[in-house]
């Protein structure tokens, strides 16, 4: 019925159909949230919900079409995501600990890249393909949710600096091992007969090195135009110039991830302010919404609860599950054995693997481009195997980012830990509780952040100034208002 209503409107009107598929993928996901907020899950998990009920294996409301011809969304979310991973590669702090962050990164990240493969290559008797490219993929790690439950709790410290320095190179070791799979794979796939070929691997290599040399141009460019613009033509330079790499990036053939993470590493090192990376923030929302929707509809709810011959001995639920758990466990030794080696603290070591979990959002966008590269049988099955872990680590990942962040000591609910105060006076005499808690309140009273609106993040704070900035340059050259009191 809807299939014959989509005919009839693209007879008199084409376009209709790509808007009213996009409203319905932004509608359908934002209703999605209303009911995952109540349950305290990421909104992630509501976009991917949301594709699912709406895609072929449920409602089937979106067109086949609009979804393969949506597939650009990948690289427009990867680009945006990778550079505000690249906010926190600020050479000051990297060159604090550099040797020990690359220490763990390179264990968490092999470690559990090498039980995965050898799982599902070995025990469950997965093609090698599939089995080489989910290793790649398994040492990923989203910084989305992380970052969202540090600002959250204003968790600070050297465990908050050191995870945020790891997931940021984890991201970079990942595309790397990427590349290679997606290489190997092309070149020893089923679907391929032509064998092994040394410059399949090396090119695509050769070429994200070119394409870091052209981010880090962009991002000097970024920081020039910049430095002479107003806040709203700002905005439309960086996104100018990240939607400019993307294409470039097409065009070679590689992802953007690396590229971009260079352009806001170059960018973040140049600036004095990150409200650039906050104006973004606030701005990207409906486009990672779109992609994780997207995500959702290609999703093949069939595939999952039957099996394949390429899957090996499992049904392809169960092997979501062991590589959902074998990641995990991965992630968390090879953390355990980086600290250990690096010689943190007891803190770090024993809980920043509990924060290295979360497997959205970099892990998706990859697994999207791998399907489109890998293509058949081969393809479906890895974007399913990733976006069915995926909604697994969306719920449990952020709960263990706010554990390890607890555990580890990096914040606080007690009133005594958020504002400690002398308990004895000068001449030495014991202060009376009242008198300590009242100190308290008052040092908690001067150290919180002028009221600017009822509920409104940073993010939202500097997308609104850039725009008021603009308003008055607009309506008022020779005098500034205050655009909050027409909001």
């Amino acid at each position: 019925m809807l299939n014959s209503l989509y005919e009839r409107i693209g007879e008199s009107a084409p376009g209709a159909i790509i808007i009213i598929s996009v409203a319905l993928m932004i509608f359908f996901g934002f209703a999605m949230t209303r009911i995952t907020k109540k349950l305290r899950l990421p909104n992630v998990t509501a976009y991917i919900i949301a594709g699912i009920i709406i895609g072929p294996s449920c409602l089937d409301l979106i067109p086949a079409e609009i979804i393969s011809g949506t597939d650009f969304l990948s690289d427009i979310a990867l680009a945006f995501i990778s550079f505000g991973v690249g906010e926190f590669f600020k050479i000051q702090n990297l060159k604090k600990n550099m040797v020990k962050i690359i220490i763990i990164t390179l264990l968490e990240a092999c470690i559990s890249s090498i039980l995965v493969f050898a799982l599902l290559r070995f025990v469950l008797k997965m093609n090698f393909v599939l089995s080489l490219v989910l290793a790649a993929l398994a040492s990923a790690t989203a910084p989305a949710s992380t970052i969202m439950t540090i600002r959250q709790t204003g968790a600070k410290g050297d465990f908050v600096e050191t995870l945020l320095q790891v997931i940021a190179l984890d991201n970079v070791v990942a595309l790397l091992a990427y590349s290679i799979a997606i290489s190997v794979a092309l070149s020893f796939g089923a679907e391929n007969s032509g064998g092994f070929d040394i410059w399949v691997i090396l090119m695509p290599i050769v070429k994200n090195m070119i394409a870091l040399v052209i981010g880090a141009a962009l991002g000097f460019v970024m920081k020039w135009l910049l430095s002479k613009r107003s806040s709203d033509n700002r905005l439309i330079i960086s996104v100018g110039i990240m939607f400019l790499f993307c294409g470039i990036c097409a065009v070679m053939d590689v992802s953007p991830l690396l590229g971009c993470m260079m352009i806001g590493a170059v960018y973040t090192n140049l600036a004095d302010n990150n409200k650039l990376f906050l104006q973004l923030s606030y701005f990207t929302p409906p486009l990672l919404l779109l992609f994780f929707v997207r995500s959702g509809l290609s999703f093949d709810l069939s595939a999952l609860l039957g099996s394949a011959s390429s899957v090996g001995i499992a049904p392809l639920w169960a092997v979501s599950i062991i590589y959902f758990a074998i990641r995990m466990a991965g992630k968390y030794g090879g953390t355990f054995l980086g600290c250990t080696a690096a010689k943190k603290s007891k803190e770090v070591r024993n809980y920043l693997g509990l924060a290295m979990f979360p497997h959205a959002g970099v892990a998706i966008g990859l697994a999207a481009m791998g399907a489109r590269t890998l293509g058949g049988d081969t393809g479906s099955l890895l974007q399913t195997i990733v976006l069915a872990s995926s909604i697994m680590y969306e719920l449990v990942g952020p709960v263990c980012a706010k554990f390890s962040l607890q555990l580890s000591g990096s914040y606080s609910n007690k009133i005594e830990d958020l504002a400690p105060v002398e308990t004895h006076t000068d001449d030495g005499k014991q202060k009376t509780d009242v008198e300590i808690l009242i100190e308290r309140i008052q040092k908690i009273q001067t150290e919180l952040p002028p009221h600017v609106f009822d509920e409104q993040s940073e993010a939202e704070r500097a997308f609104t100034e850039a725009a008021e900035e603009h308003f008055n340059s607009i309506n008022y050259p020779r005098g500034r208002r205050d655009l909050s009191r027409k909001m």
